[in-house]
C-alpha cells in the first residue's frame, strides 16, 4: 500500500465522524464538504509516522478548517434576508432513535440555537458535547488553553440548556405516520384535523434569502400555521408537475417537495410528544443544492 492509499483510508473511515464535526460547527453541508475537501489535502502532506492517534488529528485539522470558515462567513450572515436556518440534511438509512445523542445535536433545534454561540463556544460545545473529546484536544483544535476551554464550555453549555426545547428519544415510524397523516388532512383543506395535531404555540419558520416565496417572518399559533399549510398545500395543487416525497432530515421527517425534477423547498417537521411543535422551510435554492445527497454521519 502506497502512502497516499495509507492517508485515503484513514480518512475515508473516519469520514462520517467527520463530515458531522464540520456539520453542526456550520450548519452548511455545501460548506462542511468544503471543509473536508480542503482538509484531506492539508492531511495528504502530513508525515504519518508523526500522527499517533489519527481520530484527534483529523477532528482538530476539520475543526481549524470549519472555524475559519464560520467566521468567513459571519459577514453573509449578517445581510441575510429573513430567517437564516441551517442547510437540510438528509440522513441514508440510518435509524435516529438509534444514538439519541446524535440526533438530537443534528436536529434542527440544536443548530437553531448553536446559531446563537460565537464561533469558539460553538466548536467548543460540540466537540465536547457531541462527540466526548477532552479538554486537552478542544484546547490544541480551537487554540486556546486548557483552563479557558473549561470556562468556555460551561458558558456554552447553560446558554444551550437555557435555550433549547426538551428532547425526547424519538420513534421513527411513529413520527413517519404522524407527518404523513398531516400531509394529507392538509392536502384534503381540513383546518381543523391540521389544528389538532399542531401544538398551540407551533412555529413556522421560512429561509429564502429573497430568492423564493416564503414568509419573511415567523408564523406563530396553531390556527395561524393550519391556514397558512392549507393555503400552500391548496396552491400547490394547482401546479399539474409538482410532487412530494417523505424522507429523514436531521433525525426527524421531511416533506421534500419537487417541481418537475427539480427540487424546490424541504419542509422539516419537529414532533413532541405526538403533537408538532415546528415547522422549518428551506426555500432558499443555494441551501438546497445539495440536499438530495444522502449523508452518513457519526460520533465514533
Amino acid at each position: 500500500m502506497t502512502e497516499a492509499d495509507r492517508h485515503a483510508e484513514r480518512f475515508v473511515l473516519l469520514r462520517p465522524l467527520l463530515f458531522t464535526i464540520a456539520y453542526e460547527i456550520l450548519g452548511s453541508t455545501t460548506e462542511a464538504d468544503d471543509v473536508l475537501q480542503d482538509s484531506y489535502l492539508r492531511w495528504a502532506e502530513v508525515d504519518l509516522c508523526r500522527v499517533h492517534d489519527t481520530k484527534a488529528y483529523l477532528a482538530r485539522l476539520v475543526t481549524r478548517q470549519a472555524l475559519n470558515a464560520l467566521r468567513a462567513g459571519a459577514r453573509r450572515r449578517e445581510d441575510y434576508v429573513g430567517p437564516w436556518l441551517p442547510e437540510p440534511l438528509l440522513l441514508d438509512d440510518q435509524d435516529p432513535s438509534a444514538d439519541v445523542v446524535l440526533a438530537e445535536s443534528v436536529s434542527m433545534a440544536m443548530l437553531v440555537v448553536l446559531e446563537t454561540l460565537g464561533p469558539d463556544e460553538r466548536a467548543v460545545f460540540v466537540l465536547r458535547e457531541t462527540f466526548g473529546f477532552d479538554y486537552d484536544e478542544i484546547a490544541s483544535a480551537v487554540g486556546k488553553s486548557t483552563a479557558a476551554v473549561r470556562q468556555i464550555a460551561h458558558r456554552a453549555r447553560e446558554h444551550v440548556h437555557a435555550r433549547r426545547k426538551r428532547f425526547t428519544p424519538v420513534d421513527p415510524d411513529q413520527n413517519a405516520r404522524i407527518a404523513a397523516e398531516f400531509m394529507a388532512a392538509a392536502a384534503g383543506g381540513d383546518v381543523q384535523a391540521v389544528m389538532s395535531m399542531l401544538a398551540p404555540d407551533v412555529v413556522w419558520t421560512s429561509d429564502s434569502n429573497g430568492k423564493a416565496s416564503a414568509a419573511r417572518r415567523p408564523v406563530v399559533g396553531a390556527d395561524k400555521v393550519a391556514r397558512f399549510v392549507v393555503g400552500l398545500m391548496a396552491r400547490g395543487a394547482q401546479v399539474p408537475e409538482v410532487r412530494v416525497e417523505i424522507g429523514i432530515c436531521n433525525a426527524a421527517p421531511a416533506v421534500l417537495l419537487y417541481n418537475c425534477e427539480r427540487l424546490e423547498g424541504v419542509f422539516t417537521v419537529e414532533i413532541v410528544d405526538g403533537t408538532i411543535t415546528n415547522f422549518y422551510a428551506m426555500r432558499n435554492p443555494d441551501k438546497l443544492a445539495a440536499v438530495t445527497t444522502a449523508r452518513r454521519i457519526s460520533r465514533g
